[in-house]
This record gives structure tokens, C-alpha cells and sequence, in this order.
């Protein structure tokens, strides 16, 4: 008698696969005083820790497009868990071993955005190749444990902090590289399927020849876009715009913009089969543009923090969304497609913060200026939407 495969543990290990990737991209980010005053790091040289990050991930993002089908998912799968728990001991180690402490931090940071990089290539096709029914509300509820593992990382990094100092940073950076470590052995032990038979996806040449796919890019850019943006400059944010301290700030800001998304990729989990997607997604972009020009253009704090929450709840669907829209409209895609969609969205991500930055700078620091130029953003998404649906019922 044939055991039967429980997809189950799949779903578990690629859960926790996110909440890894929610500490690679959210903890050293609270340490970044804490660099600089520890190892007399300039605040110059400590921005280059977030664009070390995602370049790197941008980089692992295009070559899995090709080492994945080679090598095997879970064979990259498990090197994404062991080198993302690999950068974060590291990270508590080189800074003090090696001769130029900002050398040691920045290595930590390429090892876990490798990690970080393939966990985002390989944990939606896995979970896609499953037989599970409801496939646009399993991504969704995937999705929001990145959201959950970011509100986890801010709170229990901040509680940590409270109780022990922030002096006792390494013994935390121990404890969150426990988790990538324990998920390695999840994945040696899942049933892992692949994506589409060997052979029977459309190549890369084909995909970039395929219209609708550049759509599905313009969608993912939008998405990380409009998701990262306010991700990064919510803490900010609130600080300037409500005059609170930083803890407050983190709190109120990140943390609540985070609830906010994954209660948004919950609820679309749970009612999605009663839903049309693309019509929620829709919703999504406008609501999303709604809140943007809340923030920017309200005069009264409560309302301009009420934009940046509900924001989180407008982004949550767009990233698993625009994943689900192009498993359904490219069924053949391959990994090559989910790699190209995590470069797209990567790519917005790390545009539009920075876009943000230098106009709020030459706005004279005023970020409502920057935030109300991000509104663009949102906008494409639902005019790319639009372009789907045109395109869908001309087929």
C-alpha cells in the first residue's frame, strides 16, 4: 500500500520559509544605531546595508531562473534555509573577528539575502505544484506569514530589548537564526512536486514573447512598489508626522502597517473562492491610491497614520495576487516566470523607497512630497489590471 504524500508538512516548511525571509529583511534594520555606535560605522556606509540586501536578492532572483530546474527545488530550498541561518550567526560573529567590522556585517548581509533571494524564488511554485484546491487562497495565506514573521521580528525584538538591552543583540540574532536552522530539516522531509513537467514549460525566450507576461512584470513592479514604500517609511513617517519616539514609531508605524497586510492576505485566504481576484485586486490598487494621498495630503496626524495602516490592508493582495493572476493566465510559465515575477517585484521594491527618499530630500525632508509622487504606483497597477482583462477576453 502507497503512502500517501502529506502536503501538509510542505505547507508548514514553506510558512516558516517566509517568516525567514520577514527576519533577514526586518532585523538588522532595528541594529543599524547599533552598528554605529558599537563599531563607529558612518550612517553613510550603513545605508549601503538595505541596498547590499536587495541587490543581492535581485541577482539570486535571475539566476534561479535556470538553477532550480537543474539542480532540483529542494536542493535549493534547503540552501536557502541554511545559508539564511548561516548569515544571521555570522552576523553576530565576523563584525568583532575580522580587522574592518563593517566587512563582517556585509558579508552576513549578501549570505542571508542569497537565502532570502531563493526563498521568494522557490516557496510560491512549491506551494503552487501542490495538489491543494483554492490555489488563490492558499498563496494569499501564505503570503501573510511574511507579514506575521515582521510583526513578529519588530515585537519580540523590541520586547527582547526592553528586557535584556540591546547590548545582548548577538543572543537574539542566536535565537531568530533558530528558526531558518529547524526549517532545513522540514524541507529535507517534504514531499516537494515540481511546477510543470520536465520539458513542457515555455523557456525563457517564449515567456518574454508572451504579451500578457509583461503585464504580470508591469503588475509585480507595481506591487512591490506600492508594498515596500510605505513599508520603509512608515516608522519615519509617523515619527514626523505625529512627533513620537522611535519605539512608538516602530510600532505604530511597520508593525501596524504589517497587521494590517496580513490580516488583509487572511481574509482573502478564507473568502477567495467566493471572490473574482482580479476584481478584488482592483479594489485593492484604488483603495491603495486612496490611502497614499491620505497620508500625503492630510493635514490632521490620526488621519495621515489611518492612510499608512490602511495601506497594509489595500497591499496585502497585490504581491500573491499578481503571482496567482499569472499562474492562471500563464499556466506554463515555469520557474522561470515566478523568478522573473520576484525579480519584477524585488525591482519595485527597491525603486521606489529610494524614489521617495530623493524627492522628499529636494522637497526640503517634507516625505508627504515623496509618499504623494508613490501614489503613481498604485495607479499603473490598476491600469495594468485593465490591460489584463482586455487582453483575457480578446483570447
Amino acid at each position: 500500500m502507497t503512502k500517501q504524500k502529506n502536503y501538509k508538512k510542505t505547507l508548514f516548511a514553506c510558512y516558516l520559509g517566509f517568516v525567514t525571509q520577514a527576519i533577514t529583511a526586518n532585523f538588522a534594520p532595528l541594529l543599524f544605531l547599533t552598528f554605529k555606535g558599537n563599531y563607529d560605522i558612518s550612517l553613510e556606509k550603513i545605508a549601503m546595508i538595505p541596498l547590499v540586501f536587495y541587490l543581492t536578492q535581485l541577482i539570486v532572483d535571475l539566476a534561479a531562473t535556470k538553477l532550480a530546474d537543474k539542480i532540483g527545488y529542494r536542493i535549493c530550498v534547503i540552501v536557502s534555509q541554511a545559508v539564511s541561518a548561516g548569515g544571521l550567526i555570522l552576523m553576530a560573529i565576523l563584525p568583532d573577528v575580522l580587522p574592518i567590522p563593517f566587512a563582517g556585517i556585509l558579508i552576513s548581509v549578501v549570505l542571508y539575502a542569497v537565502g532570502s533571494g531563493l526563498i521568494e524564488v522557490l516557496v510560491s511554485p512549491i506551494v503552487e505544484a501542490c495538489p491543494f484546491e483554492n490555489k488563490d487562497g492558499m498563496m494569499s495565506l501564505l503570503h501573510s506569514f511574511y507579514c506575521w514573521g515582521a510583526m513578529g521580528v519588530i515585537l519580540g525584538s523590541t520586547l527582547f530589548f526592553t528586557l535584556f538591552g540591546v547590548e545582548n543583540w548577538k543572543i537574539l540574532t542566536f535565537i531568530w537564526a533558530l528558526v531558518p536552522l529547524y526549517n532545513t530539516f522540514n524541507f529535507i522531509n517534504c514531499p516537494i512536486e515540481r511546477l510543470v513537467e520536465e520539458g513542457s514549460s515555455l523557456g525563457v525566450r517564449k515567456l518574454l514573447k508572451t504579451p500578457i507576461f509583461w503585464l504580470m512584470i508591469g503588475l509585480m513592479i507595481c506591487s512591490g512598489a506600492s508594498e515596500a514604500t510605505m513599508a520603509q517609511w512608515a516608522s519615519a513617517f509617523t515619527e514626523s508626522a505625529i512627533g513620537v519616539s522611535k519605539t512608538v514609531g516602530d510600532l505604530a508605524g511597520p508593525c501596524l502597517f504589517a497587521m494590517f497586510m496580513g490580516i488583509s492576505r487572511m481574509l482573502y485566504g478564507k473568502f477567495s473562492e467566493k471572490l473574482d481576484l482580479t476584481k478584488v485586486m482592483l479594489v485593492c490598487g484604488t483603495m491603495c491610491a486612496g490611502c497614499y494621498l491620505l497620508a500625503s495630503l492630510s493635514s490632521l496626524p490620526v488621519l495621515g497614520l489611518a492612510g499608512c495602516a490602511l495601506c497594509g490592508l489595500a497591499v496585502g493582495i497585490m504581491w500573491p495576487g499578481s503571482i496567482s493572476i499569472s499562474s492562471q493566465k500563464c499556466p506554463r510559465g515555469g520557474t522561470e516566470m515566478f523568478a522573473f515575477l520576484a525579480l519584477a517585484g524585488d525591482l519595485g521594491a527597491m525603486v521606489s523607497p529610494a524614489m521617495v527618499g530623493s524627492l522628499s530630500e529636494m522637497a526640503g525632508g517634507d516625505l508627504k512630497t515623496g509618499l504623494l509622487a508613490a501614489t503613481v504606483f498604485p495607479v499603473i497597477l490598476v491600469i495594468c489590471l485593465i490591460a489584463v482583462k482586455k487582453t483575457v477576453k480578446k483570447k
